[in-house]
């Protein structure tokens, strides 16, 4: 594989882009936004002088990265050549299922069709192709470019062949893989999105404040981030969507989303990049917003 397709520049596409780059790969990072693309090579170009500030890499290694990355908005264009395409688009299944049917009828036939998601059925998303034994999930962690870990996600008709291509494709990318089966949430959102909700719930009936529940987890269970703040930090909305998907899939009641997380959605709260979610980033974290009226 040497010609890959990243679709979705936001946080996810533009930091999957940057680090297939930088390995060396021709990379054609596609959005129908052309602010959200060059709002991505710049954060691109951020990423990449902060990796040269800390000595991980050279001025030329910057240039060439950013060398290797093209920019387009037309979906069936950036594709027809690729050997990959991995989609990160917005966690939506009616927006992803119509991205599959697009790659799938301008790809070439022996093209691998990935997708970032965090939750969704890689075997329904398969579904939609004429090809389902060339669609895999490549689930990249935020920060993609400092997060070693990929989840490589076999739907139900995946082939032994594309998987093994997908695990050695993510060691190359100096990624550590790990290969798990097709259910809702995968491994790692099903065991932290609980995590997360019950600490939701741990505020809602009134047990402790944001930074008490934070601290707790932080120094008691040696996290690195508190729940609440990594909340915020993968976005509210994230949260709630991969927690209506486990619920759904499941049905057990032990992931239905806390009201409160269901409220600040609603109200417009998401997180870091809304600029408040359980803190306030006007200027940074700072000590809890949530107000009382959304309280139990």
């Amino acid at each position: 594989m040497k010609n890959i397709a990243v679709i979705g520049a936001g946080t996810m596409g533009n930091g999957i882009a940057h680090v297939f780059a930088q390995n060396g790969y021709a990379v054609n990072l596609i959005d129908i936004s052309e602010d959200a693309l060059n709002k991505a090579l710049s954060t691109i170009e951020k990423n990449l002088d902060r990796q040269v500030k800390k000595e991980i890499i050279s001025e030329d290694d910057k240039s060439n990265t950013l060398g290797k990355i093209n920019t387009v908005t037309d979906l069936a264009q950036g594709v027809k050549d690729s050997d990959l395409v991995v989609e990160a688009a917005t966690e939506n299944m009616d927006l992803k299922l119509k991205i599959f049917r697009d790659m799938d009828a301008n790809t070439k036939a022996d093209c691998i069709l990935a997708t970032n998601t965090s939750s969704i059925s890689i075997t329904k998303i398969a579904s939609v192709t004429d090809r389902p034994d060339k669609v895999i999930g490549m689930h990249f962690m935020n920060p993609v470019p400092v997060m070693k870990l990929v989840e490589v996600i076999r739907g139900y008709a995946t082939s032994d062949q594309v998987t093994q291509d997908i695990m050695s494709l993510s060691r190359g990318l100096k990624k550590v893989p790990v290969e798990v089966n097709d259910y809702p949430g995968f491994v790692a959102n099903r065991i932290l999105m609980p995590m997360i909700n019950e600490a939701i719930y741990t505020l809602w009936e009134g047990v402790a404040g944001v930074e008490e529940i934070d601290t707790v987890m932080k120094l008691g269970m040696g996290h690195p981030m508190g729940p609440l703040y990594l909340a915020d930090f993968i976005g509210l909305d994230v949260c709630l969507a991969i927690l209506e998907v486990m619920h759904d899939g499941f049905k057990n009641p032990k992931y239905a989303p806390c009201p409160l997380l269901v409220n600040m959605v609603t109200a417009g709260k998401r997180g870091m990049k809304s600029g408040e979610g359980f803190y306030n980033y006007a200027n940074g974290p700072k000590n809890a917003v949530v107000s009382a009226q959304f309280l139990k």
